[in-house]
């Protein structure tokens, strides 16, 4: 079978076991801070598994697109060295919510396998949970004893804790599992070692491809366990792995999933795969890197320098290295790959094929890009190595620069230094990166402690604000948490007005009011599908029924700058054209943000024009028409846009101001008819990533004061130009004016540096056939430079140590010939950048001019002195 049969033979199976067969969630998570991808397939049912939404179906099955780019066998650098693990993957599962157990999870998987699609039963092997003494859990007798009526119990093992009790994080959910694992070793290696003493241990032959996770446990914040009133399955089995075994091969990659990527790559490379380890290792992971940045931009994430972004960067700058150093690729190439990944991809997941153009477009600017970041490093090395001849190692500290500012693989880094006949400091690179590590772990901190239950009944907020800003409300649950050392608190209430940050919309702010106390609300957002209120402080009586009062000028604001979102978004794609969309949006009580695909930038004529169908629409008073609950197919025919990256329940909200001019699904708060906006003004417009433009706008009473500030800066121009008819000749007449000016000071200034180099000169000493001038200055770093290519102009062998006090910051400049710098091997910018710290700052140059400035006027003398020491 080819992949894309195994892939429905699956889905197939268990659509006939009665599962209700789900599409894929989007890679890129949202509205849960523990994830910022998809990294397992029960991830879209999280919510349900923590009792906070109800299962729309109790069985359910699909293939799911993963990302993973930490953990055990997923760190980033060692993707592609072995032969099946990646970033991207598909996970094939079934889902049972409160309905089947063990039993028939197990009855069903070994139905799969071995009747289905046929593995030899004899290369099988399971394990199931042997207990735990620590947590009090006994041996899973009940997963055991399932087996048994299967497969020999010589072929079922026993599994620790680590491997066998999956849990969701450090509380919540979790449960016993069972792995199957199947042994793909010729009979050969198989008769020598018995498959079963391989099992869990990192072979590369002897691998798991299924997980089956039984969830009956909910792990507290203190660690204990306490029994979940349902029971859960939720099992995951590697799509890669499972045609490998399959399609009788070694190496996922060399499967019909990764091949015809792998054989793309060859034909542009002209290299062959298969022959050389390290060409081997570079196709694999440009292979596996091209599906992990073409998935995740085509569902939302876009490459940027922070968050997800900044994963997604360096994933493909990851495959662009490689492409550069064993594969010859001086120019972009992983977009030419996308049409092959299209085409195997597109059936299962048909965003690929929709978002195929602005895939490409922004893989080749990112790659374009990257490599001329690449060239800087080389240049980097390479002044690097010309500046510590006498060194026999490269730096730790250097290597780690090159890798986290330049994007270098340390082993980029060791086959430069190879060439050069050196080494790499690797413990000093490993223990910068280990330290790096440390500070993204200790940002990300975060402590919850267990929710408190005021109120079972009310599993799900009551969410009112879209008609009402204030209403009686009880506290259902509420918990402490502590965040990069900060302490707040959370509360979910029965019912709320406040709108929880979403969809790109701020969350409200306001205040629980009871008859004894106020507490404020500083932000709502959502939790795993829970409303969640932010506050600094617990009410004394939590008990209490309560008033949520949500603070109306802000919401005011927000829900002007969303509606007007809307009626831009519109207006944009008449302007610039329909294949506008959005692709991403944060509105609040300030401003409104939004980031659509277009790739050039807008003109001034273009920007216009938008605000002027905005403001038109505004000043028609168009009236909102919101409808909910409608199919969302039933929406898509009604001409609703569907946003860059979003997942949609069943039914959705359909927002519209005039069907023929913009109608949007769309989760958040807007006004009533458009009038209540005001007014509408574009305040910036640029490019945040290739083929991705970025505008901020403001509405309503945000206009007002930014056209009223303007007007009292032009009014305070005219005074002083003295202007009261055309201000701007006025202005680009004292411009010329100053230009002038300018241009005579600036001749001054070169015959001031003249003179003053040619003074130097005459108190010049001789020193081994070279003039030698220590002098303290006036003037700033770039005078001190003037007056040092002066001396250089007037004698081509003088060695120019100078020093300036300019404004209380010391200032240092050094000059050396050319013919000295030769015969001693010295560079002025690392001899300044040294001296440099008597005055606590830095510089640099070249190596025959360098300067430098810092914060120690007191350190001068030193300064001046260690240079000429140096010297």
């Amino acid at each position: 079978m080819n992949a894309s049969e195994i892939r429905n033979c699956f889905l197939n199976f268990f659509r006939e076991k009665q599962h209700q067969i789900v599409p894929s969630a989007p890679i890129v998570v949202k509205n849960d801070p523990t994830l910022m991808f998809t990294n397992a397939g029960m991830n879209q049912f999280k919510d349900i598994f923590l009792g906070n939404t109800p299962a729309k179906f109790k069985r359910v099955a699909d293939t799911q697109k993963c990302l993973r780019v930490s953990g055990k066998h997923n760190d980033l650098e060692e993707v592609g060295r072995d032969t099946y693990h990646h970033t991207m993957f598909e996970m094939l599962g079934n889902w049972s919510f409160g309905d089947y157990f063990k039993k028939e999870a197990i009855a069903w998987a070994w139905e799969f396998l071995t009747e289905v699609v046929k593995i030899d039963t004899s290369r099988i092997y399971v394990t199931v949970f042997e207990g735990d003494e620590a947590d009090g859990l006994s041996f899973d007798s009940e997963a055991y004893n399932a087996w048994c009526e299967y497969i020999d119990k010589e072929r079922i093992i026993n599994g620790k804790k680590k491997d066998n009790f999956w849990e969701m994080g450090d509380t919540g959910p979790c449960g016993p599992c069972s792995e199957v694992h199947v042994d793909i070793r010729n009979d050969s290696e198989r008769s020598k070692i018995n498959g079963a003493s391989l099992v869990n241990k990192d072979h590369p032959e002897v691998i798991e491809i299924w997980n089956l996770v039984f969830i009956e446990f909910n792990r507290q914040a203190n660690g204990s366990l306490v029994k979940l009133p349902s029971q859960h399955v939720d099992t995951g089995m590697g799509f890669e792995r499972l045609t490998m075994v399959l399609q009788e091969k070694k190496s996922n990659y060399d499967t019909d999933i990764f091949q015809p990527l792998i054989q793309e790559i060859a034909h542009l490379s002209g290299k062959k795969y298969g022959v050389d380890e390290p060409t081997d290792i570079a196709m694999r992971v440009v292979a596996d890197h091209l599906r992990a940045v073409s998935f995740t931009i085509a569902d939302g994430q876009l490459p940027s320098n922070n968050g997800a972004g900044y994963v997604i960067r360096r994933i493909l700058r990851r495959a662009v290295r490689y492409g550069f150093t064993f594969l010859g690729f001086e120019e972009p190439f992983v977009y030419k790959l996308l049409p092959v990944l299209v085409n195997q991809m597109a059936e299962t997941f048909p965003e690929m094929k929709s978002r195929q153009e602005l895939v490409s477009k922004v893989i080749f600017e990112e790659e374009n890009s990257f490599l001329r970041t690449l060239s800087q490093g080389i240049k980097r090395f390479e002044n690097y190595i010309t500046q510590n001849k006498t060194q026999c190692t490269v730096d730790g500290d250097f290597a780690f620069e090159l890798f986290d500012t330049f994007g270098f693989p340390i082993d980029l880094t060791n086959l430069m230094a190879q060439e050069k006949g050196l080494e790499v400091d690797m413990e000093g690179f490993a223990t910068k990166l280990e330290e790096q590590k440390n500070r993204s772990r200790k940002a990300a901190e975060t402590a919850a402690g267990d929710w408190v239950i005021m109120r079972s009944e009310a599993a799900q907020t009551r969410f009112v604000g879209y008609t009402d800003l204030e209403t009686e409300a009880k506290i259902v649950r509420f918990r402490e948490v502590v965040s990069k050392k900060k302490k707040h608190y959370e509360i979910v209430l029965d019912c709320t007005p406040f709108f929880a940050e979403s969809g790109g919309q701020a969350g409200d702010s306001g205040i629980l009011m009871s008859d004894s106390e106020t507490i404020q609300i500083t932000n709502t957002v959502k939790e795993n599908n829970l409303i969640v209120h932010i506050v600094e402080q617990l009410p004394q009586y939590p008990e209490s029924i309560f008033k949520a009062i949500v603070d109306l000028g802000k919401r005011i604001n927000t829900t002007n700058n969303h509606s007007a979102t809307h009626l831009m978004h519109a207006a944009l794609r008449q302007v610039l054209g329909v294949h506008v969309e959005q692709k991403g949006s944060q509105v609040d009580d300030q401003r409104l943000r939004f980031d659509f695909n277009h790739f050039s930038k807008m003109t001034k004529e273009e920007i216009r024009a938008v605000e002027q169908i905005v403001n038109r629409k505004i000043r028609q008073n168009i009236i909102n028409e919101t409808a909910i609950d409608i199919p969302i197919e039933e929406a898509k025919a009604m001409g609703a846009m569907a946003l860059f990256g979003e997942k949609y329940e069943d039914k959705v909200r359909v927002v519209a101001f005039d069907k023929e001019y913009s109608i949007e699904l769309c989760g958040g708060t807007h006004v009533a008819s458009t009038g209540s906006i005001g007014m509408f003004k574009i305040i910036s417009e640029g490019a945040i990533a290739a083929g991705v433009r970025r505008i901020e706008a403001i509405t309503g009473e945000a206009v007002e004061t930014f056209l009223n500030e303007n007007i009292d800066q032009l009014q305070k121009i005219k005074e002083i130009v003295k202007s009261t008819t055309d201000t701007v000749k006025a202005v680009e007449t004292l411009f010329e004016q100053n230009l002038q000016n300018q241009k005579k000071i600036e001749v001054f200034q070169l015959e001031k540096a003249r003179t003053i180099a040619e003074n130097l000169l005459k108190k010049a000493t001789n020193h081994n056939g070279y003039q030698l001038i220590e002098s303290v200055i006036q003037g700033d770093m770039e005078q001190l430079r003037t007056v040092a290519l002066n001396i250089r102009q007037l004698n081509n062998r003088c060695i120019a140590v100078l020093g300036s006090e300019q404004d209380a910051k010391p200032v240092l400049c050094l000059l050396l010939p050319e013919t000295f710098c030769k015969e001693k091997g010295l560079d002025a910018a690392q001899i300044v950048r040294e001296a440099a710290r008597e005055i606590q700052g830095g510089g640099g140059g070249q190596p025959t001019l360098a300067t430098a400035g810092g914060r120690n006027v007191d350190g001068l003398q030193k300064a001046l002195q260690k240079i000429k020491d140096r010297l």
